[in-house]
């Protein structure tokens, strides 16, 4: 069986995956659970082929020992939300840069050669052509969030080049579903459960962005791996639609019948500095494998919202 190696297993992606690879191999999730939860693994805590391993990948020692043995790694730690980086810009060096650096170097003392890498839209800044293709460029990220999975994709390329490495990068658009634990469709939810007279949309609500299904994201990075076999592969992982903020607000309004909510706009054309107002990323390339998401973007917030207003 395959020995998979999760890091951030216990957050929001990273617990679905630990879902589907458990049917797969045996799964050792490592997190330090700063944002995930150990609830969302809890299912898998007696079973034979899973371990949970507490720890912080700016710990090398205890990051090398707990790697060993494993075949492959699915590298998914990493600060989770954009804005939190906007006031805290070393947040993304340290969980981003330093952590990956840390994780390719207990892959190269182990001798593991796999890894599977969750990058985002966000590497390509505000690009001049929407739906935006794995190959444009320049890459100009305006955040530190995007600069720091840009950096990581290029240490990745570098390990692939020089130590042999195989690596699977997949720059994904928003996702969302269940155990969402930040985003707009999370804070609407709290916003609303705080006061019901007013949601505040940050931003003038025409930000229009792809949202991918959290399940869709995980078996598309399954799938590519399984699929694609140069020694640097690279997708975007997304649908082929985009939702308006505005129109994520309507819709929650409506799924928790609030009519007479008033929706207030702080104004601007991004949410906050670092916001990317317009995203939609090509995925022909992925597609061309035989891989296509299962949601479009609205059947995904429709779904999330459905799930959310209940679990949140």
């Amino acid at each position: 069986m395959t020995k998979y190696f999760i890091t951030g297993g216990a957050g929001f992606i990273g617990s679905h995956l630990t879902d589907s690879l458990i049917k797969k191999g045996r799964v050792a999730v490592y997190d330090n659970l700063s944002s995930g939860s150990k609830e969302f693994i809890a299912r898998h805590f007696k079973k034979n082929n899973f371990r949970f391993i507490k720890g912080d990948l700016l710990d090398e020692k205890f990051l090398n020992k707990a790697m060993a043995g494993s075949d492959f790694v699915f590298h998914l730690a990493a600060n989770p939300d954009i804005q939190l980086s906007v006031k805290k810009p070393s947040l993304d060096f340290e969980q981003g840069n330093l952590a990956t650096f840390n994780v390719l170097e207990a892959m190269r003392k182990n001798n593991i050669k796999k890894i599977a890498f969750s990058s985002s839209s966000t590497v390509f800044g505000e690009p001049k052509i929407i739906p935006t293709p794995e190959d444009y460029g320049p890459l100009l990220p305006i955040s530190t969030y995007g600069a720091s999975k840009l950096a990581c994709e290029g240490f990745i390329s570098a390990y692939c080049h020089i130590y042999g490495f195989s690596a699977w990068v997949f720059r994904f658009a928003n996702v969302i579903g269940p155990r969402l634990t930040h985003g707009a469709i999370y804070d609407f939810i709290g916003k609303l459960k705080n006061n019901k007279k007013t949601l505040e949309v940050l931003g003038d609500g025409n930000q229009s962005k792809s949202y991918i299904y959290v399940k869709d994201c995980v078996e598309g990075m399954i799938f590519g791996t399984s699929r694609a076999d140069r020694p640097f592969n690279l997708f975007n992982l997304g649908t082929e639609e985009r939702t308006e903020v505005k129109d994520i607000a309507e819709m929650l309004l409506e799924e928790m019948g609030l009519s007479q909510t008033k929706i207030i706009f702080t104004g601007g054309k991004r949410g906050w500095q670092g916001d990317v107002p317009q995203m939609l990323l090509d995925i022909a390339r992925i597609k061309k494998l035989g891989w296509q998401p299962k949601y479009n973007s609205r059947k995904a917030v429709i779904q999330t919202i459905k799930e959310n207003i209940t679990n949140q």
